[in-house]
């Protein structure tokens, strides 16, 4: 668990389109196996340290004639940004992917110093 003591929380959130694979032919629609893509998520500004980041889908669009498999994550977590990622494997066919996050962590204050 982390605990602040004394200090700003911020809370920065979006929705980013991840992947659109069904009119250009991409391999999350054609593909079999494992299969990975990632989003680079910018913060609208830096966190004082490394924020949690809780992610979902918003939008997918998957065949139905494949089992639906997923796997969600947040990776490569820093001050200012992170990577969102999105996994299948096997025959899951999918057209595309939204995905929402959202991060909370310790923001600089107006009243901190800077001593150089």
């Amino acid at each position: 668990m982390r605990k602040y003591v004394g200090s700003l929380i911020g809370v920065d959130q979006g929705n980013e389109e991840v992947f659109s694979d069904f009119a250009t032919g991409g391999d999350m629609w054609t593909g079999h196996g494992s299969r990975e893509r990632r989003k680079k998520v910018k913060f609208s500004e830096p966190f004082r340290s490394i924020p949690t980041v809780q992610v979902s889908l918003s939008l997918w669009d998957m065949d139905q004639g494949a089992n639906v498999r997923a796997d969600i994550t947040a990776d490569k977590i820093t001050e200012k940004g992170c990577d969102l990622v999105f996994r299948t494997w096997s025959d899951t066919r999918i057209a595309r992917v939204r995905m929402s996050w959202t991060a909370i962590g310790e923001v600089a204050s107006d009243d901190d110093w800077d001593l150089y």
